[in-house]
C-alpha cells in the first residue's frame, strides 16, 4: 500500500480507503462485510470511512464495524484512522437531521455506541446545513476534539463558500480541518474546478469517494441493467436516468484506454483519480473480497501518459455526461 500526508497534519493515509457506505448493513451479509474489513487490513488499508447513516438500516454499518472491531480488530486499533460523520437524516423529529450543535453531539455520542469506541479519529460534519450557522457546526466539531472524542475533524461536500469559512473558523480555534471529502470522478469534475485549491491552501487533505460514479464506470451497464446492480435495486443515487446514450458511449471509449493500459475500466478510473496530485485517498466501496482485491490492482499501473490522460480529457469534457 502506498500513503500520502494528509494537508499539513503528520497523519499519512493509504491512497486507498475503504468506505462502508454501501454493503455493511444489516441487510448485507456479515461474514463477507468482515472478510472485506479484515482483507483491507491486512493489504495495508489502515482508514475506513463510516457514518451515522450508513445502512440500511441508518446505524446498521457502525453496528457491523463494531463487531469486526471487538471480534477480530481491537488489539490493532491504534494502527488504524477511524472517521463517522453526521448531518444526513437519522432519527425521527426535528433534531434528527442537520448539523446543529444538538445532531452533531448526539450523533458523535450514538455512533461512538454503536461501533464500540473510545473517540473517532476523524469526525465529519457530512453536509453543509443552511438552516445552521457554520460557526455553531464548526465549534461543535472543535468541542468534539477538546472532549476527547475525536482526534481531528472533517467536512463533506461543503460548497466553496462555506468551504472557506469552516477553514478559517477551525483555523482560529486551532483545530485546522484534517480532511475535506467530496465527491470526485471522471463524471464528476466539479471538485476539482471548485474545491481541491481551497482545501490544499488550508492546508487540509482531499479525500475523494464515489469515484466510479456509483459503478456506471465499471461498464457493468453496457448492456443493459444487470439483475443485481444497483440502479436495479432502485438505488437513489444512480437511477436508470442517469445511464443515457452519451455516458454509455463516454464508457465504451474509456474502456478502449483501460485494455490498452491492461487494466479494466474501474482500475483505470481509481488511478485517474489518485493521478490528481492534490487527492490524499479515494474511498473504495467493495461487495466482495474479489472486487476489493481487483480495486487494490489499480496501483500496480498508477501512472499515464500525457497522451492517455489528453485522451480521457478528451472524452470526459462532453458537458452531458457530467453529473
Amino acid at each position: 500500500m502506498q500513503y500520502r500526508q494528509s494537508g499539513h497534519s503528520g497523519i499519512q493515509l493509504p491512497v486507498m480507503s475503504l468506505g462502508l457506505w454501501h454493503n455493511f448493513g444489516a441487510n448485507d451479509d456479515y461474514g463477507v462485510a468482515r472478510d472485506m474489513v479484515l482483507t483491507a487490513f491486512d493489504r495495508g488499508i489502515c482508514h475506513f470511512d463510516l457514518a451515522n447513516n450508513y445502512g440500511p438500516p441508518p446505524g446498521s454499518a457502525e453496528l457491523t464495524f463494531g463487531r469486526i472491531m471487538k471480534d477480530d480488530l481491537h488489539a490493532h486499533r491504534d494502527e488504524m484512522l477511524i472517521s463517522s460523520k453526521a448531518g444526513h437524516d437519522m432519527w425521527n423529529g426535528v433534531y434528527g437531521t442537520g448539523s446543529s450543535r444538538k445532531n452533531i453531539m448526539a450523533s458523535c455520542d450514538q455512533s461512538l455506541r454503536r461501533t464500540g469506541l473510545e473517540y473517532f479519529d476523524v469526525f465529519y460534519s457530512h453536509r453543509y446545513d443552511p438552516a445552521t450557522p457554520i460557526e455553531e457546526t464548526m465549534q461543535a466539531l472543535v468541542d468534539l476534539v477538546r472532549q476527547g472524542k475525536a482526534l481531528y475533524v472533517g467536512i463533506s461536500k461543503y460548497p466553496a463558500d462555506k468551504q472557506r469559512e469552516a477553514y478559517a473558523y477551525l483555523q482560529r480555534e486551532h483545530v485546522p480541518c484534517l480532511l475535506s471529502q467530496y465527491r470526485y470522478s471522471m463524471f464528476d469534475l466539479k471538485a476539482r474546478q471548485c474545491n481541491f485549491d481551497l482545501a490544499v491552501a488550508a492546508g487540509s487533505g482531499i479525500i475523494c469517494f464515489s469515484p466510479l460514479a456509483q459503478g456506471l464506470l465499471t461498464g457493468k451497464y453496457l448492456d443493459g441493467i444487470p439483475a443485481d446492480s444497483r440502479v436495479a435495486k432502485h438505488s437513489p443515487f444512480l437511477t436508470p436516468a442517469h445511464i443515457t446514450p452519451k455516458r454509455l458511449e463516454a464508457v465504451r471509449q474509456l474502456g478502449v484506454i483501460a485494455a490498452n493500459r491492461g487494466q479494466s475500466l474501474a482500475q483505470m478510473a481509481l488511478a485517474w483519480v489518485l493521478a490528481e496530485g492534490r487527492v490524499t485517498s479515494v474511498i473504495i466501496g467493495t461487495s466482495s473480497v474479489n472486487q476489493l482485491e481487483s480495486n487494490l490492482s489499480a496501483l500496480d499501473n498508477p501512472t499515464f501518459t500525457t497522451e492517455e490522460l489528453n485522451r480521457i480529457d478528451e472524452i470526459i469534457s462532453i458537458p452531458e455526461i457530467s453529473f
